[in-house]
């Protein structure tokens, strides 16, 4: 299978750089100078986003907000800022990973090849687990509660996958990031932190209930109903 990848940077050495080095690796590639470029290309359905935040006119934060219901597949931050902020922004607007120019070519392949095999991986014997209301439907990837569907990325159905299925038992943030994101540096608990935020936000605002617990000091578990 031929992966492709969008790649959304003003810049044309960047994007020129990317384009070489992701073809040589065998993948197909698009790129796109600016956010109407990139909307033009969606159609493509690229298997993941390479997406620089500082651009002209529409910057990366507001356009993965934009498009995040559209488009399912892993979005990466292309950011020459390292503040927490602005990471958490991104974050928050729907990305699931972020890295920060400089770059090596090198990180840069490791973290595209960790997302895309999530994304490939093969699916669980088990369909649905039950949980106080809670329907997770693992071959579907959709979780719902008393038959009202709640919307989850991708990422944050990876953590409800690896958690409930493992209830009770505790996972560190730097383990959950090795295991889902597939790199094996040391895990940026930032990333797992922000997806938790998100993930328990959305499930109690649909149940009025909390399913994972922090386990201060060590990590999350999820709660046996």
């Amino acid at each position: 299978m031929q992966y492709k990848l969008l790649v959304v940077d003003d810049e044309p050495l960047i994007r020129s750089l990317l384009k070489d080095h992701f073809e040589a690796e065998g993948y197909l590639v698009y790129t796109a100078q600016d956010a109407k470029q990139a909307e033009a290309l969606l159609g493509k359905k690229p298997d993941l986003v390479l997406l620089d935040i500082a651009m002209p006119d529409v910057d990366g934060i507001t356009f993965c907000t934009g498009i995040r219901k559209e488009l399912e597949c892993p979005i990466l931050f292309l950011t020459a800022k390292g503040e927490l902020q602005d990471k958490l922004i991104g974050l928050r607007a729907g990305g699931d990973d972020y890295i920060v120019k400089p770059f090596s070519m090198e990180e840069l392949t490791a973290r595209v090849e960790a997302h895309l095999r999530r994304e490939e991986r093969v699916r669980l014997a088990t369909d649905k687990r039950f949980a106080d209301g809670l329907v997770i439907d693992y071959s579907a990837r959709t979780v719902a509660y008393r038959g009202r569907r709640i919307s989850v990325s991708r990422k944050e159905f990876d953590i409800i996958e690896l958690l409930s299925m493992n209830a009770g038992i505790v996972f560190g943030r730097e383990m959950i990031y090795e295991r889902l994101w597939g790199y094996e540096a040391e895990g940026d608990s930032l990333v797992v932190k922000e997806h938790i935020r998100r993930l328990r936000s959305k499930l109690e605002a649909v149940s009025g209930k909390q399913y994972i617990e922090t386990v201060w000091g060590v990590g999350y578990r999820w709660i046996r109903m």
